[in-house]
Parts: structure tokens; C-alpha cells; sequence
């Protein structure tokens, strides 16, 4: 049987690469992009830095600052009166996941009719579309090398997925050296959320032996540097494999879907504006522990890729010690749980039927092992909350 995999045009990959941000828009045929970031990273000069290498090369470039974290659709709207001022061609996604994501809603809206809900899921928009640029400053959401946006609903606080192959960049910089700046904090998150990427492309339903290869090299990496990034952020060589394993884990779950602690993950977001690693850190362990039985091989797989078993064990006994695996790493970063947050138990309580509403009509816990109801979405929450 075949199947389909989809990856960026061009990668430029490797400390450094950033510098060549310019020339490669030149060679995708951008010479008037925006660029789309945050207020950090124009503060800081990073923005400046970029602006420049384009304008080296030959572009025109504009600079969009002005995104928000877990960006939404009025968050949109300022963004996209910038791309058609300047007459974009492309647009530039240069940070973590909320100015990527930022940009490939841009890039979509400038040129297609509606508002960003009607490209969510179960919808797949294949139509027309500005070229895509992503330069990741984080090793976790990977983004760069996916198809799918993420912005959240204003009206709703729904975390809406809007998936098709309009949304995946035709280029990306991997530049590691971008990350060595990242606190422990997000460097914790975002690891973690690279890691559930991995895992859930791997046991997703729609896995296939392209994704499998990559999400569990992905793994391997993650579990070998995530605690060494985590404690030393000047770590080169671990910051530079947790770089590669998060664009390999994206491109994983590109093509196979992430699956339940996902679908899960979007509405602890959307209601109570939690970062999506840490929200996708919350969960995985409880996740992996609720469904290991109903593909105990596949996540024995996974514990044997992370090293925390051999051959030896029996699936039953790997697909155990990786659920102690996730949990003792969660602990590690120090993952704090909903309650530990700050989330108020009644506020939490009297959205757990909405929340559970929204993970299951988001599609994909329907690509999970174990498919779950409503009432066990509700426990699910219930169980991480302490």
C-alpha cells in the first residue's frame, strides 16, 4: 500500500545556517517577504540581524512583530494588513511555534477567501498561498517541517488545527545556535513536546515506515540530550542533536498525525493559556500509561529507542519501563501539573466536558491506539490535575 510523505524544498541545516536565510529566499523566488516574529526577539536585535541577511541577498523585506503566544484569530488581523501592504511574496516564520504558526496563517489568508476557522480540521487545504519560510528558535514545536497550523478561536478558546499542504513552508533554517539562548524553562517544554511528537507519530494509526524511521531516531536523540540541554543551555552538542530530533519528530508526526495527548493538549491551551509543550508534558505519561495496552509492541519500541530497555525485556515489561521513563523525565524538567500551575480545581472542573468536546472533535484522538470516549478524555484530565 502506498502512502504520502511531505517535507519542505530546501533545508538548510547546521550552526551558522541563518546566514543564508537571504540567499535562500532568493532561490525559492521570495525577494519581498515579511518577517513574522515576536517582541523578544525584535527587542533583542535577532530580528534586525535577519532583516539584514535579507536585504544582502537582494530583498525588500517588512518586519510583523507583533505576535502573541498561542497566537489567535484577531491576532491575525494586523499581521495580515502588513503582508498586503508590503505586497509580500513569502512570508518568514522565524521563532517557536506561535510565529511560525503566525506566518503560515498569513500566508494562507493573504491570498485565500475566509477567516483562519474555516481551514480547520477536518478540513485540507491543498489551495493557493504565499511561500513559507520557517526559522525555528526552539527545539520542540517542529513546525518547519509540517503542514499544520494551530490558532486559537477568540469566540471559542477553541485551539483550532488547521491542517493541508498550503501550511507546510517550502523552506527552513535549522540553526541550532539560535537555542542556546532558551531558558530551562522552555527548553524543558519545548524537548518534551518534541519528544510526545516522536512517540505519538510512531504509535499513530496512520504511521508508516517513513515516519517510524524518523520519529524513532527522533526519540533516541531527544531521550540521549533533553536533561543535558535542560541542565546547561551552553551545551552545543546537546542543543544541536535536540535541534535536528525536533525537526525530525515534526517531520514524523507531518506524516503520520499526532494522536490522543494532542488532541488533549490544544484545549488546556485554549481555556487556561498554557504553553503547548507544557500542556503536552502534563499529559504524556498518564496518556501513554492509558494506552500502552492496546499497542504494547509499538511502545516497546519506543522504550527500546530511548535506551531504558533492551531486547530482552518483553514488550510488556519495555512498554512499562517506558511509562516510568516519561514519568521520571517529567520530574527531571521539573513539569509542574495543572493544580501545581495554578489552575483553580473549580474553574478546571467546569470545563472538563467542553474540553473533552473539543479534544475529540479535533480528530486526533481518533488516530490513538486506545480511541477514548468522552467520559475517559474527562478522566484523563481529572488524573493529571493533581
Amino acid at each position: 500500500m502506498s502512502y504520502n510523505v511531505t517535507l519542505p524544498r530546501h533545508s538548510k541545516i547546521g550552526a551558522g545556517a541563518a546566514a543564508d536565510l537571504g540567499t535562500l529566499c532568493v532561490q525559492v523566488g521570495i525577494t519581498r517577504p515579511v518577517l513574522v516574529t515576536d517582541g523578544y526577539l525584535a527587542d533583542t536585535g535577532q530580528a534586525d540581524r535577519l532583516l539584514g541577511i535579507l536585504r544582502e541577498a537582494g530583498c525588500e523585506p517588512a518586519l510583523f512583530a507583533e505576535t502573541v503566544p498561542d497566537p489567535t484569530s484577531s491576532s491575525l488581523l494586523p499581521g495580515l494588513e502588513t503582508v498586503r501592504r508590503h505586497r509580500a511574496d513569502g512570508v518568514i516564520g522565524f521563532g517557536g511555534g506561535s510565529p511560525m504558526d503566525t506566518a503560515k496563517a498569513l500566508a494562507v489568508l493573504a491570498v485565500a477567501e475566509g477567516d483562519i476557522s474555516s481551514f480547520k480540521a477536518p478540513n485540507l487545504y491543498a489551495g493557493p498561498a504565499l511561500p513559507i519560510v520557517a526559522v525555528p528558535t526552539t527545539a520542540g514545536s517542529g513546525s518547519e517541517a509540517t503542514q499544520f497550523t494551530v490558532i486559537t478561536d477568540d469566540d471559542t478558546d477553541e485551539k483550532m488545527l488547521c491542517p493541508g499542504l498550503s501550511f507546510l513552508p517550502i523552506a527552513t533554517v535549522i540553526d541550532f545556535e539560535l537555542t542556546i539562548s532558551m531558558p530551562a524553562r522552555l527548553t524543558a517544554d519545548t524537548g518534551v513536546d518534541a519528544l510526545t511528537h516522536a512517540i505519538e507519530a510512531y504509535v499513530s494509526r496512520r504511521a508508516n515506515p517513513f515516519s517510524d524511521g524518523m520519529a524513532l531516531v527522533a526519540m533516541r536523540t531527544i531521550s540521549a540530550n533533553l536533561r543535558r540541554a535542560y541542565a546547561d543551555g551552553e551545551d552545543r552538542a546537546a542543543r544541536e542533536a535536540m535541534m535536528l530530533a525536533s525537526t525530525q519528530a515534526g517531520m514524523a508526526f507531518s506524516n503520520a498525525s499526532v494522536a490522543l495527548v494532542h488532541g488533549m493538549s490544544r484545549p488546556i491551551g485554549g481555556h487556561f493559556h498554557v504553553a503547548h509543550g507544557l500542556s503536552n508534558a502534563m499529559l504524556l505519561p498518564a496518556v501513554t500509561r492509558f494506552s500502552a495496552q492496546a499497542a504494547t509492541a509499538r511502545y516497546a519500541e519506543c522504550a527500546r529507542a530511548m535506551r531504558v530497555a533492551d531486547d530482552a525485556a518483553s514488550d510488556a515489561v519495555a512498554a512499562g519501563a517506558l511509562v516510568d521513563e516519561l514519568d521520571a523525565l517529567c520530574a527531571d524538567v521539573a513539569v509542574p501539573s495543572p493544580a501545581q500551575y495554578g489552575i483553580d480545581s473549580t474553574d478546571w472542573d467546569s470545563r472538563l466536558e467542553v474540553m473533552a468536546a473539543q479534544a475529540l472533535a479535533s480528530g486526533s484522538p481518533a488516530n490513538n491506539p486506545r480511541v477514548p470516549d468522552a467520559d475517559e478524555v474527562i478522566e484523563l484530565y481529572q488524573a493529571i490535575y493533581q
